[in-house]
């Protein structure tokens, strides 16, 4: 934990767009943030050179440092780092649909030889003051128990066979309702330095985006997950604006802490951040938080556009209302839905020592 009057840490698990969000919130409090990303990316570029090379999935990972770069007045040599880093070759050949970031990070890792020092260099040539780690040291396939797939006879009896769905693609596009989710290997390795962020973090946050594909694997990993459970962060999980086609379509937000304490009941939270116009029903919300140990910030964190984006400065606001305050859970009539008043910190939720998880053999 930071010393008094020390800058914020912070760190911010997940991928994909869900993360970058999050990311783009916190640059707004702090400058000290590890970003803490999956590696089961099995798709487009970095599904491609994760295959040819055998190395970590490197998209995600790219997006992460484009959410933080720029942290300090970027010159124009880094802004063109910056720009460079997303551009995407066309035309029909090899190269086609490459990132230009994914092809330097992998040659950064097979020069180096070491991933978390590919994406030290990265930091440092597109001037991010904070550090993006992978979640596992090795690559992670996702494994899916998925329902309500037709199968060859096509009728109603198939809907409750349970198919099993291999790939972060094939995961979150292949119609009908994800139960249960898992990694290949069963024990990835954790990246050292993503477990000793958390332990040293004054706040972590989960979430948004894919839930079965960016949310739950970080639970999955056994180290990453001991050091969460044994931090003194606050930690805050982020909830979707609108559920997502193919994995969670039909999730009311109170189901998707259900599937969250499902793959992980040991976990403990202190605070949900949702968007109060995301939650038809705040009270099963409430108490689907209340079994994590959590309060329930219900605020509004969507684009004013009504798209199921969070807005970056109010997403900002509601996390530096969750790592600094009690949220005071005891709805307020006069708040319209909205969270209730804040205390002063201080008053922080205990914690039974968390022993590690017996889903791990």
């Amino acid at each position: 934990m930071s010393p008094l009057n020390a800058p914020l840490k912070a760190v911010a698990l997940g991928g994909g767009h869900g993360l970058h969000a999050t990311l783009s919130a916190l640059r707004r409090l702090t400058d000290d943030i590890t970003a803490v990303v999956v590696v089961a990316d099995d798709g487009g570029s970095s599904g491609r050179i994760r295959r040819e090379l055998d190395i970590l999935p490197l998209g995600d990972l790219r997006m992460a440092l484009g959410a933080l770069s720029g942290q300090v007045d970027p010159g124009p040599e880094t802004t063109l780092w910056q720009r460079v880093f997303e551009h995407r070759y066309g035309g029909h050949g090899a190269l086609a649909g490459h990132a230009v970031g994914n092809l330097v990070l992998a040659g950064l890792v097979e020069v180096l030889d070491d991933p978390v020092a590919a994406l030290d260099q990265a930091c440092r040539l597109l001037g991010v003051t904070g550090r993006v780690l992978p979640m596992s040291t090795q690559p992670v396939d996702i494994e899916a128990d998925v329902t309500g797939i037709r199968g060859p006879s096509g009728g109603d009896q198939d809907r409750d066979v349970a198919h099993r769905i291999r790939g972060q693609v094939a995961v979150a596009t292949t119609p009908g309702r994800v139960q249960s989710v898992r990694l290949d290997p069963r024990r990835p390795k954790a990246c050292p330095e993503a477990c000793e962020a958390l332990r040293a973090a004054d706040v972590i946050t989960l979430g948004p985006g894919s839930w079965f594909s960016s949310v739950l694997p970080h639970l999955l990993v056994p180290e990453l997950f001991m050091a969460l459970c044994e931090s003194e962060a606050r930690k805050v999980l982020v909830l979707n604006l609108a559920p997502q086609p193919g994995e969670t379509a039909g999730f009311s937000p109170e189901q998707h802490l259900e599937v969250l304490a499902a793959h992980a009941p040991r976990l403990r939270l202190d605070v949900v951040v949702a968007d109060t116009d995301a939650v038809p029903e705040p009270d099963l919300l409430r108490r689907g938080a209340e079994a994590f140990g959590a309060d329930t910030l219900l605020t509004t964190v969507g684009a004013a556009d009504g798209s199921p984006q969070h807005d970056p400065d109010a997403l900002a606001s509601a996390l530096a209302d969750a790592a600094h305050h009690r949220v005071d859970s005891t709805p307020d009539p006069a708040a319209n839905g909205n969270h209730g008043g804040v205390t002063v910190p201080g008053a922080e939720h205990s914690r039974p020592h968390q022993e590690e998880d017996r889903r791990w053999p």
